[in-house]
């Protein structure tokens, strides 16, 4: 196998359902109002996938586009992963739908649960393949339903959540590419932030549908100092390894957990509140999808030089976060 020096990303795309859920709409489902939202979160509004709009289909959309971006056909792709906690179903794996949709017949599918991180390690995973020659390309999306496990009776939590999808292709390249990456995990927190119900601990039963066990659980107060916490570890860490700093840095995606989280992050890195990217005012926090939804959507509006630095921060339920530094 020939060894790559380089990986970098040649195509973007994004998705979101066309359905739109503003926070005047959550005043009439559940005891609320926008000006609460938005001073605690910064969501104004987020996408709601119809009926029958599987996540597979919101990936599917989103993947569509990033091979058109990349001028890549479908045969060509080596190698599918989806990061995603809201699968079709429990198997297969949603990359096999995607796959099969695509017609990418040639590629190896497998998906990734690492909740609002899942992009970020989806990236990381995909980058070893490629680097060590075993794949020459990869597909890589991050893909949620948010609103199929979200309790729209709980006004801590369904104001946060959406739906949408984003996807990139990664391919060998002669310049740039991602310089470093940084991932880290403690599952003593797992219980922080979780949906219980529906595995084999708590398999689908009237007991567990009557507890509303199937929905998401989290303790938001006591996660948002460990988010800005781990967020600005993981940048500081993937920068040191690729031997830049902050004052390097064109623009960070992190994940659209809530803007009160990503200003604190940008104080304690000293970075001015313009090289972070927002979009959650727009969508809300879509979990995986929420970093590259950003990431596509900085591409395609920004006007990137080559040279500049990316920083893709994300941190998510595990718990688990991670980044990713990229030269573009």
């Amino acid at each position: 196998m020939k060894k790559i020096n380089k990986v970098g990303i040649i195509g973007v795309g994004d998705y979101v359902p066309d359905k739109v859920l503003t926070n005047f709409d959550l005043e009439k489902m559940v005891d609320t109002s926008d000006e609460w939202i938005t001073t605690r979160t910064g969501i104004k509004q987020r996408r709601i996938a119809a009926n029958n709009q599987p996540t597979s289909v919101l990936a599917i959309n989103a993947a569509k586009k990033a091979l058109k971006d990349a001028n890549v056909g479908p045969e060509q792709i080596e190698l599918i992963i989806v990061a995603t906690i809201t699968p079709d179903m429990h198997f297969p794996s949603t990359a096999c739908i995607v796959q099969s949709a695509l017609k990418a017949n040639k590629a190896v599918c497998f998906d990734i649960s690492a909740a609002c991180a899942g992009f970020v390690y989806a990236m990381t995973v995909a980058e070893q393949f490629i680097r060590n020659g075993t794949y020459k390309n990869a597909l890589i999306i991050g893909a949620e339903k948010l609103s199929s496990i979200t309790d729209w009776k709980d006004r801590n939590t369904c104001i946060l959540f959406g739906d949408g999808a984003g996807a990139c292709v990664l391919a060998p390249v002669k310049t740039g590419g991602i310089i470093s990456s940084y991932l880290e995990t403690n599952g003593n927190l797992v219980d922080l932030l979780y949906m219980p119900g529906g595995g084999s601990r708590f398999p689908a039963s009237i007991k567990t549908v009557n507890e509303r066990m199937h929905f998401i659980k989290m303790r938001g107060n006591e996660l948002f100092k460990i988010a800005v916490r781990c967020m600005t570890d993981a940048a500081n860490k993937a920068l040191k390894k690729c031997g830049l700093g902050c004052a390097d840095v064109t623009y960070i995606i992190p994940h659209q957990a809530n803007v009160r989280i990503l200003w604190a992050v940008a104080k304690k890195l000293s970075m001015p509140q313009e090289k972070i990217f927002l979009n959650i005012q727009k969508f809300g926090n879509m979990s995986s999808a929420s970093t590259a939804v950003a990431l596509s959507e900085v591409v395609r509006t920004k006007k990137l030089k080559k040279g500049d630095i990316l920083v893709l921060d994300a941190f998510g339920a595990g718990l688990v976060w991670g980044a990713c530094v990229i030269e573009w």
